[in-house]
């Protein structure tokens, strides 16, 4: 099996790996290096290597006072996929959550991702809700884990 080295985002160089990552499985909300930084500022953003090589990225939106849900999302690059890194990634991601104090874990995937989308599936989670973002046309599927 492949190592794979996850890592906190930390520093410019690892902002611009997530956010290439991002951007590249959800072209159609593409963030800034400024909304970037602003997202590292409130949830827990990692970046994923393999044999020294960018394969994904990972955020986890803390739960709150008014919401006991803990978001997680873990992308992987489409050349990347199928070798288990998804898995990983989402394994890590999620213990990060419950150890931040997440009672409930919810995750989003685009519809033009449909990888991801039986990713969430075959891992428990089950649909909640799909909305177009203004100005979007692909929608996002919010699930939650059963």
């Amino acid at each position: 099996m492949t190592d794979l080295r996850i890592e906190p985002v930390n520093g410019e160089a690892s902002l611009l790996d997530w956010q290439s990552v991002h951007n590249a499985i959800i072209p159609t909300a593409a963030l800034s290096f400024a909304e970037v930084t602003e997202r590292a500022g409130r949830n827990r953003l990692c970046v994923a290597y393999a044999e020294g090589a960018l394969v994904g990225c990972s955020t986890v939106r803390p739960p709150s006072a008014d919401n006991p849900a803990g978001t997680v999302i873990a992308r992987i690059l489409l050349e990347h996929r199928g070798r288990g890194f998804g898995g990983r990634l989402y394994a890590h991601a999620l213990e990060l959550a419950r150890g931040l104090g997440a009672e409930v874990i919810e995750t989003c995937v685009l519809e033009s991702n449909p990888e991801g989308l039986r990713f969430a599936l075959r891992n428990g989670f089950v649909e909640t809700d799909r909305y177009v973002l203004p100005g979007d046309t692909v929608p996002f599927i919010d699930l939650r884990l059963a």
